[in-house]
């Protein structure tokens, strides 16, 4: 086997034991609204608010926030899986939005039953390998409260009630 495709399993394997939400990455462009989902995403600063998101370099919605300058960061609910597996689909842009409910936010899509989200001027890309980085600024926020988020761990969808009976105090 390839030494390369054998680390990159390995990696892989490993770092799938850090759970993370799941988020759909939307954007406006000169065709419409666009969207990805993703889990490489994190908050980078308080002050400012930034905020950052990877997108792989072929990535269909890397184009659309590229000539935007703006995207949303819509964290998804534990009962929005169809969403996800619907954003993370080779559909044509419009095909993913053709049944979804948004609203333009700032002028980018924010969807409609998303746990929480996030609108963000993009201040930079930073180049990483197979991926781009994106920085972003964060103008405009908002949550519901008494939903669970979905999650991603070890290859798979995830809620928080796989994962015992509740948070512990350490």
């Amino acid at each position: 086997m390839d030494p390369t495709l054998d680390r990159q399993r390995r990696y892989r394997e490993v770092i799938g034991h850090f759970a993370t939400g799941v988020a759909v990455i939307t954007g406006q462009g000169p065709d419409g609204p666009g969207g990805m989902t993703a889990n490489a995403l994190c908050s980078l600063s308080l002050d400012p608010l930034l905020l950052l998101v990877c997108f792989e370099n072929t990535a269909r919605t890397l184009p659309i926030i590229r000539s935007s300058r703006r995207f949303a960061v819509n964290i998804l609910a534990s009962d929005q899986l169809d969403t996800s597996l619907l954003f993370a689909s080779k559909l044509a842009e419009a095909d993913k939005f053709a049944d979804v409910d948004y609203d333009l936010r700032a002028g980018v899509p924010v969807l409609a039953g998303s746990l929480a989200w996030l609108v963000c001027d993009l201040r930079e890309f930073v180049a990483a390998g197979d991926h781009e980085i994106a920085i972003g600024a964060v103008t405009q926020i908002d949550h519901a409260a008494d939903r669970e988020p979905l999650l991603w761990y070890r290859g798979e969808y995830r809620a928080i009630a796989d994962f015992g009976s509740g948070p512990r105090s350490g």
